[in-house]
């Protein structure tokens, strides 16, 4: 992937350490975890999540969140740079689509961290693995994740990582379309969250499928792509669904709690969008997903 053709982004933050406002964020204090735990718990855990439920022992069940002790983040100027420039390319992406819609695309921040970081979300570590936080708009990258990323799930190359940052723009997408305020409505009124037809696989695989209309439209219009980068970025899906994911860690699949969508399902809605650059094909709330 030719990355250095992509538009520089001037949003990408670098985490300085800290304890951010000392108080710590908090997860909808009294009133339960609604959309602001329940849904933002899956998406915190997010593409390559390893224990999304660890960020419920931080909050003690929907309590003031204990922020990790944060410290300067460590990056690589070429990091810092690649992910401007994939960052960069979906701003344009978005801007132009929402653009032809007669809509104004509001860009995210994107904050890179060390082991841990204080967000409106609540406090979450480097385990977390990349994510998006609605209550602040910004996506997190621990950039250590990438080397993870090749080391543990074996899904190298520069689309792959581009991919991680698509989806987490994607939520954000979905944030200003109103995504989060639906899926917290049918929530509310007894739709199920986790399971294969869940509310939450949908999101998740919205998300990838918004990540392959970026996919096409910044090919379009950059033509960065090489050989064997599609593949790349389809290894990355496959190898963080839901079902291979347990299948790793215990054994056995248990369809009942996935949160994310099975390899095929992510690779599916990732090509349905790369394929047809077409939003609007990206419906995942409707049918089978």
């Amino acid at each position: 992937m030719d990355w250095q053709k992509g538009e520089r982004s001037q949003n990408v933050e670098v985490d300085s350490g800290g304890d951010g406002d000392g108080g710590g964020p908090r997860f909808g204090g009294g009133r339960g975890l609604g959309i602001g735990g329940i849904v933002i718990l899956a998406i915190l855990g997010m593409v390559f999540f390893k224990d999304p439920t660890a960020l419920l022992s931080q909050t003690g069940g929907g309590g003031q969140v204990s922020a990790p002790t944060g410290q300067p983040a460590q990056v690589d100027p070429q990091q810092k740079d690649f992910v401007s420039a994939i960052l960069g390319s979906t701003e344009k992406t978005w801007g132009d689509i929402f653009a032809a819609n007669r809509r104004t695309y509001t860009e995210p921040k994107l904050e890179l961290f060390s082991g841990g970081v204080n967000t409106a979300c609540g406090g979450a570590s480097s385990a977390t693995g990349p994510f998006y936080c609605p209550g602040d708009q910004k996506v997190y990258l621990d950039l250590a994740f990438f080397s993870e990323l090749e080391n543990r799930f074996h899904a190298s190359g520069d689309f792959a990582r581009a991919y991680v940052i698509a989806h987490e723009v994607g939520h954000h997408v979905q944030k200003l379309l109103g995504v989060f305020d639906q899926v917290d409505q049918m929530r509310r009124q007894g739709s199920r969250m986790e399971g294969a037809d869940g509310l939450s696989v949908r999101q998740e695989l919205q998300a990838d499928c918004f990540a392959g209309v970026w996919g096409n439209r910044s090919q379009q219009r950059l033509q960065w792509l090489k050989p064997g980068d599609i593949e790349s970025a389809l290894n990355a899906a496959t190898v963080i669904g839901d079902d291979a994911l347990q299948k790793q860690a215990q054994g056995r699949v248990v369809p009942d709690s996935f949160t994310h969508g099975t390899s095929a399902q992510r690779v599916k809605w990732f090509r349905v969008g790369f394929d047809s650059g077409d939003v609007a094909r990206c419906n995942t709330f409707a049918g089978t997903p």
